[in-house]
């Protein structure tokens, strides 16, 4: 049996917590959205929308005090990349869900 300790537990930082922040797997950012009729974006900061993949609503935590409320679209912009934007409707701002 090896008294060796573990490589995660050796080092300048071994035992300490972490004081790097962390941050949320797709993590919503705010983006440059310009609509079209019936709100359905054309641009996304600056590049033109190919196509509309999927759109959808999800309506959640209606019974708390921060109801969530937010329509979403998965396009395809001119540059061939993918990528998913939701409008919050209750603040009607609008965000980048992933790249």
């Amino acid at each position: 049996m090896s008294s060796r300790r573990p490589a995660r537990e050796r080092g300048p930082g071994a035992g300490r917590p972490s004081t790097a922040r962390s941050t949320r797997l797709s993590e919503p950012r705010p983006v440059t959205v310009r609509p079209g009729e019936r709100g359905v974006p054309e641009s996304v900061a600056g590049m033109a929308v190919e196509a509309v993949r999927e759109e959808w609503v999800v309506e959640d935590l209606w019974w708390t005090g921060r109801p969530l409320r937010r329509r979403y679209f998965e396009l395809v912009l001119a540059d061939g990349r993918n990528t998913v934007v939701f409008r919050d409707l209750i603040k009607g701002r609008w965000y980048a869900q992933r790249a």
